[in-house]
């Protein structure tokens, strides 16, 4: 760029762009942005993901504009052909480039720390979190196996279930473990996903919200059937909960002690596992 007036209005346009665009993407795009607002966890996951879009538009309206502007001014006009000007460097934009990404790196590293410490984490933390929200818990044992999720409720006698059912307006502390292979225990619309490993108790934490289903997937390949490890869970108001959890406890009765005592983790037979 060999006359400072490209500069300039490529700056200006930048800037213009980016004035008309942020406010687009913070409160039009955002409130769309993933996964949704099924749980706290969720909803704070959007909220970060909004910040990180609005802090990138201004870069990508100037690369764009950049772009646009070379098309249209600098491009080659009639027949002739001419090779164009080599292009030896400029600090001042390098300098300013470096400062400006740098600060927008650091920016979104503090940010990010500061989330996670406000209100945990929506992907397992292991078997001792360093961010345990306050409040009281409601204990769910999520446990992995070819080729489902099953799940223990250990406030409810040691409960288990092939239904996840949480009541609304809780805060769940769920211990993720496996049987056999890795699995990776994925419940999208509540922002919670979390590996699941043999021999390992992996807490995470979700505040639900109001009723609503949800889609439950095995995120990590872990055999034939891996593309068929999905489910529907649901959060239910507390007497809705209440009453499922009689129901299941009925159910359950009955081969309740052919299951092994609730415990973080568990170590089956390997021969009886297969796949």
């Amino acid at each position: 760029m060999r006359e400072p007036r490209h500069g300039r209005r490529i700056a200006a346009l930048s800037l213009l762009t980016s004035v008309v665009a942020t406010p687009l993407v913070i409160w039009v795009l955002g409130p769309h942005l993933p996964p949704g607002n099924g749980s706290k966890q969720a909803a704070s996951q959007v909220t970060d993901n909004t910040v990180l879009t609005a802090v990138m538009t201004p870069l990508i309206c100037l690369i764009l504009v950049y772009f646009g502007y070379a098309l249209v001014v600098f491009r080659q006009r009639g027949a002739a052909i001419e090779e164009g000007v080599a292009i030896r460097g400029h600090a001042a934009t390098q300098t300013a480039w470096i400062a400006a990404t740098s600060a927008i790196v650091l920016f979104l590293a503090g940010y990010g720390t500061w989330a996670l410490l406000q209100s945990g984490s929506g992907g397992g933390q292991g078997p001792e979190p360093m961010v345990v929200p306050a409040g009281a818990k409601i204990p769910v044992q999520v446990i992995g196996q070819q080729w489902e999720f099953t799940y223990r409720y250990p406030s409810y006698g040691g409960l288990e279930t092939s239904q996840l059912v949480l009541p609304a307006d809780s805060l769940v502390e769920l211990h993720v473990t496996s049987l056999d292979a890795i699995h990776s225990f994925w419940a999208y619309d509540l922002g919670v996903k979390a590996d699941a490993n043999p021999g390992t108790d992996n807490v995470v934490f979700v505040r639900t919200r109001s009723a609503r289903n949800f889609s439950i997937q095995c995120s990590e390949l872990c055999g034939l059937w891996h593309g068929y490890m999905s489910d529907t869970g649901q959060v239910v108001s507390s007497a809705v909960f209440a009453s499922w959890i009689k129901q299941q406890q009925q159910i359950f009765q009955p081969v309740a002690r052919y299951v092994p005592a609730y415990s973080p983790t568990y170590t089956p037979d390997p021969q009886r596992r297969a796949g």
